[in-house]
């Protein structure tokens, strides 16, 4: 099942997406989903953040052999933190904010936590898995190299693009690909992690409880490129493709 927020006709509501059509229900994301009988095109319907307002997004440093550059990988998950007001939803601007020289876009596979994980196992981990989404882990490579910490090199606003559904059929090996402007610029698949979705939820979870609608950016693989004001930037995970303009802020 394909599970999304959608705004139509000025109204934000939850949608089931089927075909090329978004069927409207009641309640939110992981709610009954009761179809209140109202079908509109996929062209009508704006398409929102999926997850607007986590209660944290967690995203796995190096977690693709492709991506480390050389540099030893790490023998255990490496998660970060990522605010939840950097949220964007399909179609709004990523922002190059003044300062920033060096912004680079990252791909992810986006896992969607569906009930609260403590202390959970590698083995039970697909269980506290609702789905998955598109992500881009939107990084200012010259804040991130010279600050202490990665607080608005990886949280800055409009740096976390999400969406534009949720894909509820999870399977391990995802493909993933980014394309600028057209053009495909990284590939890789979720088969390839060097920690996979499981051992990640059990190496958070034993530190921190996962809620219900947290999410789990997985890693980007290959080299990033660097995105600039004009360029159009997609993150295609899957058959979710999640597109953005990109703007000077």
């Amino acid at each position: 099942m394909r599970i999304a927020r959608v705004r139509v006709d000025g109204r934000a509501s939850t949608a089931v997406v089927r075909g090329r059509s978004v069927h409207l229900v009641k309640g939110g994301v992981f709610g009954a989903l009761e179809p209140t009988g109202e079908r509109v095109a996929l062209s009508k319907a704006q398409f929102l953040a999926p997850i607007p307002r986590p209660s944290k997004i967690l995203a796995m440093a190096v977690n693709y052999p492709s991506h480390a550059g050389g540099r030893a990988l790490s023998t255990q998950p490496e998660p970060f933190l990522k605010a939840p007001s950097s949220i964007i939803g399909p179609g709004d601007a990523i922002e190059i904010p003044p300062g920033t020289s060096m912004v680079h876009g990252e791909p992810e596979v986006v896992i969607v936590i569906g009930r609260r994980a403590r202390n959970v196992a590698a083995a039970d981990a697909e269980r506290y898995i609702f789905g998955y989404t598109a992500g881009n882990d939107v990084s200012a490579r010259d804040w991130q190299q010279g600050d202490r910490q990665w607080w608005r090199a990886k949280s800055a606003d409009t740096f976390t693009p999400l969406g534009p559904w949720i894909e509820t059929d999870y399977e391990r090996r995802i493909a993933l690909e980014g394309w600028v402007n057209g053009k495909r610029v990284q590939r890789g698949h979720t088969g390839q992690l060097v920690h996979s979705v499981a051992a990640c939820i059990e190496h958070i979870t034993a530190s921190m409880t996962l809620e219900r609608g947290d999410l789990i950016f997985t890693g980007t693989p290959q080299t990033t490129v660097q995105i600039q004001p004009g360029d159009r930037v997609e993150v295609r995970a899957g058959e979710i493709v999640l597109a953005n303009p990109v703007v000077a802020g």
